[in-house]
């Protein structure tokens, strides 16, 4: 690696600065996230400077802006989303609050390719995501625009003279098709190409895992069996020593079926010394009652932590010697408010209060934090695991705990009402119906907690009603998720009301979504499509088309990093026939599936 030859993310707090850090690194050039508050000499040190975006307005008072001398280094500077923004608007241009927001994906034209050299090799059209509130209205003098959106003019813009750039959308993420050529560009335009790999990463991370742990320390791991804790206790075992590591899996109650018996199996052909610790009981008592999402992230979070403690008491591990381990990647961190301005969109369980506290006194070490899933899985086979493994869908840490939704939420017939009314003129045959009940979503890098739609299946062309659910959640901040009613073949009615059943995070309501669960994974597994699904999340629902009565959710997405998603389009007859394989069970009423592509909503429902 050149040392001399490195690129900077500066962190305007966005959701994405550590994921173009990521990506740049994947595409050959060394890459370091800095604040917006270094010295210039800093700066100065660098071969180029992507400025990331992030939640605030430009205009804003308290917003995070830099020193305008940046701009006087003469160093290559490419400025994303909220970096492209203020890269405009301290360089005499002028940005405002349009008043549509644009979430997902959209397409650029760009007027002539060879007009910059950021938009060498690119289309005449391209593909790319947005996630914006803000735009750019008026550009500063001596940059030209290079392309346009439908309704964004100054997507991507440049001053060649100078080697500043700006877009409006994000190319680090997979939904912008050709996003890694626009960085290669960068990354050329720099002179920092080859300077960076994923195996001189893990050497570096290992020397930092011996380092933190010491020569004589030992490693407590929580295990889940899924791909990032089970790279990490490997990472960790092959950094210090098999024999210095031990897993724990703590069965929570709201695991999979037969999810247990299965991973004390296949983990042991790993090598990973497991102990097993039942906690069910216990956690279905501390969860009577609760609903709020941030409540239960963070009260599993800290019975992870106590079962944790009793588990090394009744393993007589000396606490001097064992530290905790934990399997938590990038995308984790993030969203848990991990940067100086980031906005939290949700507490991940290995983020609560507690294990922060342990985090800041280097009592928890976590191999895994600063890279992303497609990373992870690289990572995995880097270090031996079998594809079976590292091509696992992700479960989250908390299990079923956040796939049942226990909130309770008041309706607005006016948002049913406007939204109805706006697009039956477009497709006369529009249903809406907004549920009584809330998700938890990302809008322009920010949290949302707001309602979900339900739209009946006025279509069966997948492009048409990603359009309308993208559309809608641009248009109406009040909605965050649009869940779909499949017609299964004509044979289902759109409901004309909806009853909401209180839903209890115990063993009965939870063994309902295990059921369904376990049917979803089955026949996703028979029909051969599981590789073609990143996640699929089924998630229970408190309401159904009578009292007593839930109903399902599933959201099949595709990705590669977690940061963004779209819905996994899947074939109408297949569709139909899950929903009435799921409907088989008594207590379930209906089966919707999720529109929403992430953003504006989260890959889980909390």
């Amino acid at each position: 690696m050149e040392s001399d030859k490195k690129i900077a993310v500066v962190d305007f707090g966005g959701q994405y600065s550590h994921l173009i850090a990521s990506r740049v690194r994947r595409l050959g050039a060394y890459t370091e996230i800095l604040s917006n508050e270094e010295g210039m000499e800093k700066y100065a040190s660098y071969s180029g400077i992507i400025l990331s975006g992030g939640p605030s307005s430009v205009y804003e008072k308290d917003s995070p802006q830099i020193a305008p001398e940046i701009f006087q280094l003469g160093i290559p500077i490419l400025g994303i989303c909220y970096g492209h923004q203020l890269t405009m608007k301290i360089l005499g241009g002028k940005v405002e609050s349009t008043g549509e927001s644009e979430y997902g994906p959209a397409e650029i034209q760009i007027l002539d390719s060879n007009i910059s050299n950021l938009s060498r090799s690119l289309g005449r059209t391209e593909k790319v995501w947005m996630s914006h509130g803000d735009e750019v209205v008026e550009l500063p003098p001596g940059f030209s625009n290079i392309g346009s959106t439908e309704s964004c003019q100054f997507a991507m813009v440049s001053n060649e003279s100078k080697k500043i750039y700006g877009i409006q959308f994000h190319p680090e993420v997979t939904h912008t098709i050709h996003g890694n050529t626009l960085l290669s560009n960068f990354i050329r335009i720099s002179g920092c190409k080859d300077t960076w790999n994923l195996q001189e990463f893990i050497q570096k991370e290992m020397e930092i895992i011996r380092r933190q742990v010491g020569e004589r320390g030992k490693v407590f791991m929580l295990v889940s069996g899924g791909v990032d804790s089970t790279v990490a206790y490997l990472m960790l075992a092959k950094s210090l020593g098999a024999q210095r590591v031990k897993g724990l899996l703590v069965d929570t109650g709201f695991m999979r079926k037969n999810e247990v018996s299965g991973l004390r199996e296949n983990l042991h052909k790993l090598g990973i010394d497991l102990t097993i610790s039942d906690e069910s009981q216990v956690f279905y008592n501390a969860l009577v009652a609760k609903s709020d999402p941030e409540e239960k992230r963070l009260i599993v979070g800290n019975l992870f932590l106590e079962a944790q403690a009793r588990a090394v008491e009744e393993l007589n591990l000396d606490p001097k010697e064992w530290i905790l381990g934990q399997g938590t990647i990038y995308p984790d961190t993030i969203e848990s408010g991990g940067t100086k301005h980031s906005h939290k969109i949700k507490t991940h369980h290995n983020r609560v209060p507690a294990i922060q506290k342990m985090l800041d006194e280097g009592k928890i070490i976590e191999p895994l934090r600063d890279l992303y899933k497609d990373e992870v899985r690289e990572l995995g086979n880097y270090l031996g695991l079998d594809t079976q493994w590292t091509d696992r869908h992700p479960f989250p840490g908390p299990g079923l705990v956040v796939r049942m939704i226990a909130t309770q939420r008041e309706v607005d017939p006016a948002i049913e009402k406007n939204i109805q009314h706006f697009f039956q003129k477009e497709i006369p045959n529009f249903i809406c119906k907004v549920l009584p009940f809330p998700s938890v979503g990302v809008q322009g890098d920010q949290r949302s907690y707001a309602n979900c739609l339900l739209i009946n299946q006025f279509s069966q062309d997948w492009n048409l009603l990603d359009k309308i659910a993208t559309s809608i959640t641009n248009k109406f901040k009040e909605i965050n998720r649009i869940v779909l009613l499949p017609n299964n073949l004509n044979s289902i009615r759109f409901p004309d009301s909806l009853e909401y059943t209180e839903l209890h995070l115990n063993k009965e309501h939870s063994d309902l979504l295990r059921e369904a669960d376990c049917i979803t994974n089955q026949f996703i597994f028979d029909h051969k499509i599981t590789k073609d699904i990143w996640q699929m999340p089924v998630v229970l629902v408190p309401c159904g088309r009578e009292k007593g009565k839930f109903s399902i959710i599933l959201r099949p997405v595709e990705s590669n990093e977690a940061m963004t998603a779209n819905f996994y389009p899947m074939k109408w007859d297949l569709l139909a026939k899950l929903c009435s394989e799921i409907q088989t069970i008594s207590q379930i009423s209906d089966v919707f599936f999720d529109l929403t592509n992430k953003p504006p909503g989260t890959i889980e429902w909390e």
